[in-house]
């Protein structure tokens, strides 16, 4: 057998390789879930916009304003912006692969030949030559490489885009859980001034009947160091509303100068911001619109694309190209009719020794895939965990408020019955001043209750991806659902 011979099997052999390993181009299935409680949407929903605006359901402007702030200011959100217009301009350039290109060259050189090994063309030896074209040039996609990357940088910008919707509905959750933090610290200090206010009367008026010998100094000591304990609790909440207003500052990306000096605007007092109430059944699909599952799934795309991308590879190339201009050994001869020059051309690529790296290329693309499938699971089980919690902390937070505030009116009327007793002499003081107590506790207890019942709902609206129709919750229908 002739060496040229061998040649040619070798290089048929290595094509039918290739070829085979190229067939399987089908992409991976993707991972099957078993989500419960899936239901289908009904007609007469409110709208995606009103769904993910769920903050206007607290009825609070001044939370809608500090949001709207947070969106236009805040950094780690122009950052994810940044990130899509990256993502979008790599989609540009991928695009443009699919496209002919046409560049326009013009070359000058001078030069001097051999005199020994070209002695047929006799002087002069040196010359000038100049030289115009247009060349163009395409790459007929026959086995789709250039669609796959493509589209895999088009899964990528959605991924993008995803993700600054995730970073904008934990924007907008994290707003309003300092918002009501913020809210609840005020109230929680209003009362405790309040209360000192109370406190000082105490101690007046011990202090006058101390004077008028109707009470001893261990009464008055007593209501002074009361009155003591109250008043130390106010730093401490003072200290608290200005940390919060610094953090909720840095939220909406205000300046340096206004974080160090924040100056929050206050709207609804905490007991008026309208809670609404979570209705049982919520339909787990709520959850599919969650950006991050959105982002999981837009990934496993990218990584698809990028299988069929890199097993395109295996496949000769066809290169297209033309060019047309003209060369003249003169400057002023080289757009003169004898001095037009053009060409067109076609050519196959096809790689032969660099299989390995092909093959390569296409395992990492492949586990790459396996851990976008991976991601996607773990996320959507990551979004039913929050769900759970989510709803758990919720129904928590609300029985622990409605308990507080029974403890607090309880407590109301224990201290309006013990004054009554210290008034008729059944009692001494002291029983006045645990009742008080008590009510103090009691009360900031109920805020910080209150202030929880908001922040747990926050919690359930930023784990469901956004608010919820009626329609959906009485479409709810029971069992599970196999869903890929």
């Amino acid at each position: 057998m002739t060496k040229t011979k061998q040649t040619l099997r070798l290089t048929l052999g290595a094509l039918a390789l290739a070829v085979l390993a190229a067939c399987s181009t089908t992409p991976p299935p993707r991972p099957s879930l078993d989500l419960p409680l899936l239901s289908a949407p009904v007609a007469g929903t409110p709208t995606q916009a009103q769904l993910e605006a769920w903050w206007l359901v607290f009825n609070e402007p001044q939370l809608t304003t500090l949001i709207e702030e947070a969106f236009a200011n805040n950094l780690d959100l122009k950052s994810a912006v940044a990130r899509i217009d990256e993502a979008r301009a790599n989609l540009r350039a991928a695009r443009s692969q699919m496209l002919p290109t046409l560049d326009a060259t013009f070359n000058a050189s001078r030069g001097q030949i051999s005199q020994l090994t070209n002695p047929g063309f006799g002087p002069p030896w040196t010359g000038t030559i100049y030289n115009g074209q247009l060349v163009a040039s395409y790459e007929v996609d026959v086995w789709g490489r250039v669609r796959a990357g493509r589209d895999a940088a088009a899964s990528s910008l959605r991924a993008a885009t995803l993700d600054a919707q995730a970073v904008r509905i934990a924007l907008a959750a994290e707003v309003a859980n300092s918002y009501f933090t913020l809210r609840g610290f005020d109230a929680e200090l209003a009362v405790t001034r309040e209360t000192l206010v109370t406190r000082d009367d105490s101690v007046r008026l011990q202090r006058r009947r101390s004077d008028a010998g109707e009470s001893s100094r261990f009464d008055l000591a007593q209501s002074e160091a009361e009155r003591a304990s109250v008043a130390a609790n106010i730093p401490p909440l003072e200290r608290a509303v200005a940390q919060s207003q610094s953090a909720l500052a840095v939220l909406v990306g205000r300046s340096p100068r206004d974080v160090f000096t924040p100056s929050i605007a206050r709207g609804t007092e905490l007991e008026k911001v309208a809670v609404p109430e979570v209705p049982s059944g919520l339909p787990s699909d709520l959850l599919s619109r969650r950006p991050d599952v959105l982002r999981a799934e837009a990934v496993m795309s990218t990584t698809e694309a990028r299988i069929a991308e890199a097993r395109a590879q295996y496949f000769p190339r066809l290169l297209l190209t033309a060019s047309y201009g003209s060369e003249s050994s003169e400057l002023k001869d080289l757009f003169s009719g004898p001095a037009l020059i053009w060409s067109v051309a076609a050519g196959l690529v096809q790689p032969i020794i660099g299989l390995e790296r092909i093959g390569a290329q296409v395992d990492a693309a492949e586990a790459f895939n396996r851990q976008g499938q991976i991601a996607y699971v773990q996320t959507v089980q990551g979004a039913f965990r929050e769900a759970h919690d989510a709803l758990i902390q919720h129904r928590a937070a609300r029985d622990s408020f409605v308990a507080q505030e029974e403890r607090r009116d309880k407590l109301a009327e224990t201290l309006r019955l013990a004054n009554i007793r210290y008034k008729s002499g059944y009692t001494g003081q002291l029983e006045v001043l645990d009742a008080q107590r008590g009510l103090l506790s009691a009360e900031r207890d109920r805020i910080i209750a209150l202030r929880n019942r908001q922040s747990a709902l926050v919690d359930l609206y930023r784990a469901l991806g956004g608010g919820w129709s009626p329609q959906s919750v009485l479409a709810e229908q029971g069992g599970g659902q196999k869903a890929n």
